[in-house]
């Protein structure tokens, strides 16, 4: 890429991101709201990472122009436009990551895209998902959790009796809230998931395995969650659900969950290395 073709690359990115400024104070405040979404502050950072990883692979990439990107890019702008008129602010968010691809594959063309559509895809997490979506996802979770840790409380002979996601003891009850149903250990699992693909080793089924491992992986996660808050519960009451050992709880399964995840990504990797030797 010469000197010229960076300059131009340069300006275009700076007009791409003051073209999105209208999106930006309210993303960062729904980022500082809602703790379901602060992961967002990194993603931009682990993403410049894996650009900067393939430093090297880019410097000798051909530069060439692409009417698919172009169209991409049409396509996108026109999806901001028309979502920021009608006040619809999740398409007009995700477009403007998909301009940024489209404007990467227009301007550079299809070997500078096959190397950066990972890390521009990435930055996709940035985008919080809309709270109609969570609670239709959600609502199913919270009801599976709740009976399923019901049903290992009872296997503690603990009496305990389960109606809707409410579970009652003898002296308290406790509610497996939206917060509670393991969307967010989801997500962010999800998200470390495909770092995990990113650090992998070449072959797309091992990838696959990490990135389906990480949902099942956070609804484990969460019921013991949810299990463990109701021994605790039925032993001191309903107040081990609110305050502190709410949030240490919550901090202590993700790590459980974190763990796990890193032990598949170890498997899967170890087990290339002994195929190669």
């Amino acid at each position: 890429m010469s000197k010229n073709d960076k300059i131009k690359i340069m300006i275009l990115i700076v007009l791409w991101v003051v073209t999105f400024y209208p999106l930006y104070p309210e993303l960062v405040h729904e980022w500082l709201g809602n703790s379901d979404n602060s992961h967002a502050f990194i993603v931009p950072f682990i993403a410049m990472y894996f650009v900067l990883q393939r430093k090297n692979a880019l410097q000798f990439a051909r530069v060439s122009t692409s009417i698919w990107g172009w169209w991409l890019l049409a396509l996108s702008l026109l999806a901001y436009i028309v979502s920021s008129a009608g006040g619809v602010a999740f398409p007009a968010r995700v477009a403007m990551v998909t301009s940024l691809f489209g404007l990467v594959w227009f301007c550079l063309g299809k070997e500078f895209i096959q190397k950066l559509a990972f890390p521009i895809a990435f930055l996709l997490f940035m985008v919080p998902v809309p709270y109609s979506l969570i609670s239709l996802v959600s609502l199913p979770l919270q009801l599976m959790a709740t009976d399923v840790s019901a049903a290992l409380i009872g296997n503690c002979s603990i009496p305990v009796y389960r109606e809707g996601n409410m579970l009652y003891f003898i002296q308290t009850q406790l509610e497996v809230a939206e917060a509670c149903s393991g969307i967010r250990s989801i997500m962010s699992l999800t998200m470390i998931s495909l770092i995990f693909c990113f650090l992998s080793r070449d072959g797309w089924w091992r990838r696959a395995i990490l990135v389906i491992a990480a949902i099942p992986i956070a609804i484990v996660a969460n019921i013991f969650r949810v299990t463990g808050t109701g021994v605790l519960a039925h032993f001191y009451g309903d107040g081990v659900a609110r305050g502190f050992l709410h949030e240490f709880s919550g901090i202590a399964i993700f790590v459980f969950g974190f763990a796990v995840l890193f032990a598949v990504f170890f498997l899967v990797n170890r087990n290339v290395t002994n195929d190669i030797q």
